[in-house]
């Protein structure tokens, strides 16, 4: 549901714009007010899990989510989409963040994990394709407001499978505490820093408000840092990121979500602005690239892990992918599918094999004690990537896009110079993600003989 709320809202960007009135840097509030306070909640939420059990909080996301979705679905204006989309990211932060640990912990043997990190990665391209077309026929037939109102028959459904099927946990109980201090500065600095970019677009760069917005986000984000060394119960243990494989898979996820995640969008933007493609046929578009990612982490991606290892897959992914942008650069005004966008969506399949070898290098030298802030920390890195993916690339697609029609640029080719904007920086930041890759990651200790035998002994659980 989570992936499918937002793939199918960005399907249904354009008509939300015309219908709310969205500026083209507010339009990506639309998915940034969702998608901070989701990365910004996931530790604390992780965290909670812990002490008063997964499945309440579960159950309580999905409640928030459901209900923030009718209440976006009945949004009359740009602010109270915003602020409801904002609601949404919270009820999807509390069931994600125990989904995820709840779906790991059942597999500790290596080579069944990685076929279980590929399932999950494939339920979450199925989500991507479900959502791309449904968002377009949806908005198309129904107008856009139902891409939000299909949540409430998947969130009902989902509740009522989840309180039959899964086990009740006590937890370890609220007298361990949470960083709740801790969750609030970084999801303040992470808000704060995503608004001052897209503010950037309006007030410039180099302004007083960017610059002061920027200054206040950073000191928030480095309260956190100090909080989470003093902290006695920390939302996030410093001595995680000890491990290079851990702070680099980190790093490496922030540049390929930013990248990808503002493909999504812009391509999309590319073909309705500029091809004149209606939402639905936008949403088949762009279906082969959630089949392919989908397909290849569900049939490839565990076994090709499990013979080559995870960094090597992880390049050959990464490869894919920047050979996808470098295509992206020859998009024409009148760009045809079969020639133009369907080699590039194809290209995109090297997701299916990042995604998961991301996981397994973000995940493989966490110990026992840690685990479970590893995992959240993952989950955050995601979206907070995503979010600021979006924030930067729509910001200088719209800035240079504003550039070229005050040359005198007809609107298509504008828009079009734009675009190529975005996706030249979105080269950039995978370009930076091989390098990372190829300097900065191991081959994880569970690979090597020693610590098979380890394993054997005393399998390592991740919680």
């Amino acid at each position: 549901m989570v992936v499918l709320d937002g793939s199918i809202v960005t399907v249904a960007l354009p008509a939300i714009q015309q219908d709310l009135r969205f500026s083209p840097s507010a339009l990506t509030w639309t998915v940034n007010a969702y998608l901070i306070p989701f990365g910004g909640l996931l530790l604390l939420s992780g965290r909670l899990g812990d002490l008063i059990g997964r499945k309440r909080v579960l159950l309580a996301g999905l409640a928030v989510f459901t209900v923030a979705s009718l209440l976006c679905g009945l949004a009359v204006s740009a602010e109270m989409l915003i602020v409801t989309r904002f609601l949404q990211g919270v009820g999807g932060a509390m069931f994600s963040a125990v989904s995820l640990g709840m779906i790991v912990t059942l597999f500790t043997d290596p080579r069944e994990r990685a076929s279980a990190i590929g399932a999950f990665a494939f339920t979450g391209a199925v989500g991507a394709s479900i959502g791309q077309v449904l968002g377009g026929v949806l908005t198309d037939a129904l107008g856009w407001h139902w891409v939000f109102l299909i949540n409430l028959p998947i969130g009902i459904a989902a509740a009522s499978l989840a309180v039959p099927l899964l086990e009740n946990e006590r937890g370890l109980g609220l007298r361990d505490g949470a960083d709740t201090l801790g969750a609030a500065l970084v999801t303040g600095g992470s808000m704060l820093g995503v608004y001052a970019i897209v503010q950037a677009e309006q007030y410039g760069w180099a302004s007083g408000r960017t610059l002061g917005l920027a200054a206040v986000a950073l000191v928030l984000l480095a309260g956190f840092v100090a909080r989470q060394a003093m902290a006695a119960r920390p939302l996030l243990p410093l001595r995680v990121f000890r491990s290079r494989n851990v702070w680099g898979a980190n790093v490496i996820q922030m540049l390929v979500l930013a990248a990808m995640f503002s493909f999504q969008i812009h391509i999309a933007l590319y073909m309705q602005s500029v091809l004149e493609y209606g939402a639905t046929a936008t949403g088949l578009a762009m279906l082969p690239a959630a089949l392919t990612i989908g397909t290849v982490s569900l049939t490839s991606s565990a076994r090709l892990i499990a013979r080559f290892g995870e960094r090597a897959i992880l390049l050959a992914g990464l490869v894919l992918l920047l050979a996808a942008r470098l295509l992206l650069l020859r998009l024409p005004v009148d760009g045809a599918y079969a020639a133009d966008l369907l080699p590039v969506m194809m290209l995109t399949g090297g997701g299916g094999l990042v995604l998961p070898a991301l996981t397994g290098l973000g995940m493989s030298d966490a110990r026992s004690e840690d685990a479970g802030v590893t995992s959240g920390l993952f989950n955050t890195t995601q979206q907070i990537g995503a979010a600021l993916g979006v924030a930067a690339l729509s910001t200088l697609a719209a800035s240079r896009t504003r550039d070229l029609a005050a040359e005198g640029v007809r609107a298509a080719s504008a828009l079009t110079g734009g675009y190529h904007l975005a996706f030249v920086v979105g080269g950039v930041l995978l370009a930076a993600a091989v390098v990372l890759t190829a300097v900065v990651l191991r081959k994880p200790a569970a690979e090597t003989p020693e610590a098979a035998g380890r394993d054997t002994a005393a399998p390592a659980t991740i919680a």
